[in-house]
């Protein structure tokens, strides 16, 4: 009994990617395994939920902040199940709050020209930190407990109402469309992502210029997609494109976007006319009016900043 229950677990994978595999193949392509990779994405966790930031609006009540804790001043970081002090009013006993950090890029550099502007255009970037409960209200500066962390709290950090989240629905492993045409769906841009990461894959979370205001909601996923016309314009990668070919028996050598001219007056390869391949799966865990929260489910290559992203309706 246990070798057919143990034989069952380990055909289902593969019936999953021989159904996946009938599926009907858009027309003008054949499904080959570099077209039309095989999807498994990455579920959410709690953490994933609660520990991912946030690009968003001035905060609403920045009076309210973590002013030390049990060991001040000789403690500075406090962390699950320690007692943190809270300045400002309006608090209860029970009340549960998000403790958040706003962010700044000590290095301030652009992954993308005009990355620094965009993000201020859209908000400040913010890490969740901890979620603690009040405890004591009978002074000025309200008592609260560390009930869940995901990175130590330090004074100044600040609190605002905590808000259960959405779990995100699962879905089987699917065919990806590396070479899909745009679908003209809602379509943004990757603007940072947690920590300042630059090159991303599976797990790694995103902020977007695209929120609710835009019809985005918590579960939707978007497909992370890059054009050789961006890596054309990236100051780095766009030297291979311009560096000269290095195959002397060519006789008629070509030329991207005229940055390389030929003397045998080669074929000129224009960067724009390429395909958009897409490079990753993303699904949206958390949103604001103008902004929304990423992770990054699946990929085929690492996913960049400043990379465009699309509604995906499969």
């Amino acid at each position: 009994m246990k070798k057919v229950v143990l034989l069952g677990f380990l055909m289902l994978p593969l019936a999953l990617v021989a159904q996946q595999g009938s599926e009907p193949t858009p027309s003008g392509t054949v499904a080959t395994p570099e077209t039309f990779p095989v999807e498994s994405v990455l579920k959410p966790n709690v953490s994933d939920l609660y520990c991912s930031g946030f690009i968003g609006k001035a905060l609403e009540h920045p009076s309210r902040f973590v002013t030390g804790g049990l060991d001040s001043p000789f403690s500075t970081e406090f962390a699950n199940n320690e007692v943190v002090y809270l300045h400002g009013s309006g608090y209860e006993l029970g009340q549960e709050y998000t403790i958040v950090r706003e962010l700044r890029d000590p290095d301030r550099y652009e992954l993308f020209k005009g990355q620094l502007q965009a993000i201020k255009a859209a908000g400040h970037p913010y890490e969740e930190l901890a979620r603690v409960k009040v405890v004591d209200t009978r002074h000025k500066e309200a008592i609260a407990n560390i009930e869940f962390t995901c990175d130590s709290v330090q004074p100044g950090d600040y609190a605002i109402p905590f808000v259960d989240k959405s779990t995100v629905e699962f879905h089987p492993p699917m065919r990806f469309d590396r070479f899909a045409p745009s679908n003209g769906q809602v379509s943004g841009h990757i603007l940072m992502a947690k920590d300042f990461d630059s090159e991303l894959g599976t797990g790694r979370k995103v902020y977007l210029n695209i929120g609710s205001n835009q019809g985005l909601k918590v579960g939707d996923y978007l497909r992370a997609v890059r054009s050789y016309e961006t890596i054309a314009k990236d100051p780095v990668d766009s030297l291979s494109f311009k560096a000269p070919p290095m195959e002397p028996t060519q006789v008629r050598q070509p030329s991207f976007d005229g940055s390389f001219l030929s003397m045998t007056n080669g074929p000129a390869i224009r960067t724009a006319e390429m395909p958009t391949r897409a490079v990753g799966e993303l699904v949206i865990i958390g949103t604001t009016p103008n902004t929304a929260t990423g992770m990054v489910v699946f990929s085929i290559e690492p996913v960049h900043i400043g990379d465009r992203v699309e509604l995906d309706r499969q």
